[in-house]
């Protein structure tokens, strides 16, 4: 997984031919966050408690994710 997510940042600053970042951070975060959080829930099937144990996070703060990224009501 390290790799891929290297090649693909290497692309990203490829693609930016010269222009400075901004935000980077932030961007990979949002970009990565949601669909981590959409595959967790799938494959714990819908079970926050588990999701938030699978990823060693607060059951709260996992709901409060996903409120934030639409994911749930």
């Amino acid at each position: 997984m390290d790799q891929s997510i290297r090649a693909t940042l290497e692309t990203y600053f490829d693609d930016l031919d010269g222009t400075t970042p901004h935000g980077l951070y932030d961007m990979v975060i949002k970009a990565v966050e949601r669909p981590l959080l959409d595959v967790v829930m799938a494959r714990a099937d819908g079970n926050q408690s588990r999701a938030a144990e699978w990823l060693g996070i607060n059951r709260n703060t996992l709901r409060r994710k996903l409120v934030e990224h639409r994911l749930i009501d």
